[in-house]
């Protein structure tokens, strides 16, 4: 496939997922189990979860790696895994989609806090990522995708991390914001603007947020983002604020809904649309759609 990075520069616009936790919780994934322990015991699962998504019309299919860097695999004591399970989900993702897709590396947070927050030393946080990404990138995936990160200084780390691994690798790095007053912050207190340059200047190629505030706040996200980075932005929000029923965790939005506040992020400029907690492949073929139209309308 054409480089993503070259994709971009001609100003199309990438659709990616929706969230793999949803989609694992339907298949069994019970709370407090990690996810990543399913690359090696079930990687079907992943096969499938990523065949649904490739048939939504998602261009960018993510690994079920979130969670696999040693620090937070460590709480499961499956620290000493890690090669196994990243190289496995990479293995399970491009069975389902051969080279129709791209392979989206995940790295989520390493659940830990870093000094002088926390004890966690940067190095440290920087290794753990570091051994991560490379074992990624020799297993074949396309880009790394940094994400749901609330502190920077954690987030440029990861960015620094993959620069080191791979220097052309393409990297997207998003955070997650919250609706403040005053506009929109991370817990740690970061502003998008900052975010942005924080990332760009790690060597971050693509910008954005995931995660977070309703489908409303992340057009707003959108905007910001996009009047702030000098790099494409890509955004993948929630099908709304999770709502608890004794059945579990229900998102609100609908597939409509989402895609038609995927159109609004596509008028502000946007070129990578997705989802996260709560989407399912009905969500992305609703934004795929959107996408479709609003490209034949210009």
């Amino acid at each position: 496939m054409e480089n993503i990075l070259e994709r971009l520069k001609r100003g199309g616009v990438i659709v990616g997922d929706g969230a793999l936790g949803t989609m694992l919780m339907q298949r069994g994934l019970k709370s407090g189990e990690p996810p990543e322990k399913l690359n090696l015991e079930k990687p079907h699962i992943l096969e499938e979860i990523a065949s649904l998504y490739l048939d939504a019309g998602a261009e960018i299919i993510t690994t079920n790696t979130f969670g696999a860097s040693s620090l937070r695999l460590k709480q499961y004591s499956l620290e000493g895994e890690v090669e196994a399970i990243n190289r496995s989900a990479v293995e399970a993702v491009r069975r389902a989609i051969r080279d129709r897709a791209y392979v989206s590396g995940s790295i989520g947070p390493t659940a830990q806090m870093i000094k002088p927050l926390g004890n966690t030393e940067p190095d440290t946080a920087y290794a753990a990522f570091q051994q991560q990404i490379r074992v990624l990138v020799a297993a074949g995936v396309d880009l790394i995708c940094i994400e749901t990160m609330i502190d920077v200084r954690e987030a440029t780390l990861a960015v620094k991390a993959a620069r080191s691994v791979n220097a052309e690798i393409p990297v997207m790095a998003t955070m997650t914001f919250g609706k403040k007053p005053q506009g929109y912050f991370t817990l740690m207190g970061t502003s998008v603007a900052d975010a942005a340059e924080a990332l760009e200047d790690a060597g971050a190629n693509i910008v954005g947020s995931n995660c977070g505030d309703d489908m409303e706040s992340m057009v707003g996200i959108a905007r910001e983002f996009i009047k702030h980075s000098r790099v494409p932005v890509a955004i993948q929000g929630n099908a709304g604020l999770p709502i608890k029923t004794e059945s579990g965790l229900v998102y609100p939005d609908t597939p409509e809904y989402v895609a038609g506040k995927a159109v609004e992020m596509l008028d502000a400029g946007i070129q990578i649309i997705g989802g996260c907690c709560g989407t399912t492949p009905d969500h992305i073929r609703a934004i795929r759609n959107a996408v479709n139209a609003h490209r034949n309308s210009r």
